[in-house]
């Protein structure tokens, strides 16, 4: 019998044109030589996991995603994984916490909920100098506002499922590289553990990467104005954002990302009960787990994105009661102005 000449693609698992097709749009967008892409945020995150050895050490940056510290203390833990948290705010504190067996440095950038900035230069410096992989999840920022890569990271990963997609309907993740044995240790595992995107969520993120630019210019339009807005509000203990400037987070932002992002966080005054009572206010703003779409959304993170981790830890690194987060979309934003003023009149 004679045998067809190969076109490339044998497995849909292993390959498709239209995963290939994403995937080399999001490494370009990243300024990366490679892209590969899962079916989830966390299914990256575990491939990038899944690069360490039995027993090897990683250092997290403290102000992190619930589900990714759940994966890096419930899943991997088990396996042997071994794990500190540093203080986002110490590139030094980072330094300290490495040890013989440290393998992987970790952090988000902006981070998830408190939305801290990590100076990615100096921490790029600190794992090139002890031998260590730096990973930098890019969710918050997207590829429009900051590449990591190009400040020294040797990974970077992203929920396609938010900004990248940015129309709420499928959930996907990407990593992206500049080092080919990497990918290579990647790929691998991408084919053997499967957790990759079919075709047509490849197609759907493809399509809203269309208008990454033109969303994410309005998410920061509308976020800025709100959170000027928020900052002199009466009923707000605090807000926090990167592009407000006059602190330190504004300052390492202003220097390696090209705009600010679309979210924020605010601590409300008078704790969990007039949390409550602002969600059950808000009209415009859905109360739902994630972000980066085009609708403008609310979290309230100590019983959503950051309940896997325990209270005390989640006290500790200043996740109160009365923490929410905002993600803000791309409608009126009189309108969200408004929403937002009656829910905080409710309170």
């Amino acid at each position: 019998m004679a045998i067809g000449k190969h076109q490339g693609y044998e497995y849909s698992r292993t390959g498709n044109p239209t995963r290939t097709a994403l995937e080399r749009c999001l490494a370009e967008l990243e300024g990366g030589r490679h892209g590969l892409a899962f079916a989830s945020g966390v299914a990256a995150t575990a491939a990038v996991f899944s690069l360490l050895e039995k027993g090897a050490h990683i250092v997290l940056g403290d102000d992190l995603y619930g589900g990714t510290y759940r994966l890096a203390e419930s899943v991997f833990g088990k396996w042997g994984l071994a794990t500190t948290y540093a203080d986002v705010d110490d590139p030094e504190s980072f330094e300290r916490s490495i040890t013989a067996e440290t393998r992987l440095i970790w952090v988000e950038t902006p981070t998830n909920p408190l939305l801290k900035v990590v100076d990615l230069g100096r921490l790029a410096g600190i794992a090139r100098a002890r031998n260590v992989l730096l990973a930098v999840d890019n969710t918050f920022a997207s590829p429009y506002f900051q590449n990591p890569l190009r400040l020294g990271a040797d990974l970077v990963v992203h929920s396609t499922t938010k900004y990248i997609n940015g129309h709420s309907d499928v959930i996907g993740g990407a990593v992206a590289t500049n080092d080919s044995r990497l990918c290579g240790q990647l790929k691998f595992y991408q084919n053997a553990a499967g957790a990759v995107p079919g075709p047509w969520d490849c197609w759907l993120t493809l399509r809203g990467l269309k208008t990454l630019a033109v969303r994410m210019r309005e998410h920061e339009k509308n976020v800025r104005y709100l959170a000027e807005f928020l900052s002199a509000h009466e009923r707000i203990a605090r807000v926090y954002y990167p592009g407000l400037a006059g602190t330190r987070q504004h300052e390492i932002a202003a220097r390696q990302m090209r705009g600010f992002g679309g979210m924020l966080s605010l601590e409300l005054k008078g704790g969990r009960h007039a949390v409550e009572r602002f969600l059950a206010g808000l009209r415009l703003f859905l109360l739902a787990e994630s972000l980066g779409g085009i609708e403008s959304l609310v979290s309230y993170p100590a019983q959503m994105t950051h309940a896997a981790l325990p209270e005390s830890q989640r006290r500790k690194r200043g996740i109160t009661d009365a923490l929410v987060r905002l993600s803000v979309g791309i409608e009126n934003v009189q309108d969200l102005r408004a929403d937002l003023e009656n829910a905080l009149r409710e309170m």
